[in-house]
């Protein structure tokens, strides 16, 4: 059963240095709080798994934290380019960066096949181009039809962390909107945290909503505003004035560096 915790204490009872880590969620409830508290717990050697890093990676990368991605798109949603992944890409700073690209399509079905304790995902896709020589895919060969299709290793990451809109004090997670892979991460990772923006006594009915019961959830923290900036439907909008003075900020080391000790570093968790 999902147990009660205050951000810091998830993060330094679930996170270890050179656990495999994703932390998801799609243009809402991306877990923000989370992932700076990794930043200030000082975790380093990760593999960071996520469909769409953005801004919160680049801070990870940008502070040391990662040793390789494993991703599908990344960037500064709207703006541009995620200058800090770019410079430990290109440069090594502030250290190399493995990469492990896929396909949208290559991450979910990944995600799926973790979530469903199968050992791989099988899809259409990894042809016509060249992501199949960067990255971890092989071909299979359907029994039934014969065809040839893309086989991918199953997502099943030590911690999945994700930000919802909701929990009950019984630990069950409610989160409704756009809610991208959130639902199979939890399910595939061995440990997950999430951060709720308010526990209620009782969770309401909400149309199309996803709810994930408190045995498959290890641990749950009240952190209101912990998607910022990104926004959490029903709560927040989405602050596009950050993304955009994030280019700036990102572009130079040291503005970064100042920038992540003046707002994470000195700043303290939920």
């Amino acid at each position: 059963m999902a147990e009660i915790v205050t951000l810091a204490d998830g993060v330094r009872e679930l996170v270890h240095d050179g656990d495999t880590v994703a932390l998801e969620g799609f243009t809402h409830l991306i877990p923000h709080a989370a992932g700076h508290e990794l930043i200030r717990q000082g975790r380093r050697e990760l593999t960071l798994v996520r469909m769409t890093p953005d801004v919160v990676y680049d801070q990870l990368i940008g502070m040391g934290a990662a040793r390789k991605l494993v991703f599908s798109w990344g960037g500064n949603p709207g703006v541009g380019s995620l200058h800090r992944l770019r410079d430990a890409v290109e440069h090594g700073w502030p250290a190399p960066l493995e990469l492990e690209e896929h396909s949208h399509a290559g991450m979910a079905a990944a995600y799926a096949a973790g979530a469903a304790n199968l050992p791989f995902g099988v899809l259409r896709g990894y042809e016509d181009n060249d992501l199949v020589q960067h990255t971890q895919v092989a071909r299979i060969t359907c029994p039934f039809t014969g065809e040839v299709l893309a086989a991918v290793r199953a997502h099943r990451p030590d911690v999945g962390i994700i930000h919802a809109q909701r929990a009950d004090r019984g630990g069950n997670v409610q989160l409704w909107g756009i809610t991208g892979v959130q639902k199979e991460t939890v399910l595939a990772s061995r440990r997950s945290l999430v951060t709720v923006e308010e526990i209620v006594d009782e969770l309401d009915d909400r149309p199309g909503a996803v709810v994930l019961p408190s045995w498959v959830v290890d641990a749950v923290a009240a952190v209101p505003g912990g998607a910022r900036p990104s926004y959490a439907h029903g709560y927040y909008d989405r602050d596009n004035d950050f993304y955009v003075g994030w280019d700036e900020v990102s572009r130079d080391r040291e503005t970064f560096t100042d920038w992540m000790q003046r707002h994470v570093l000195g700043s303290v968790a939920a």
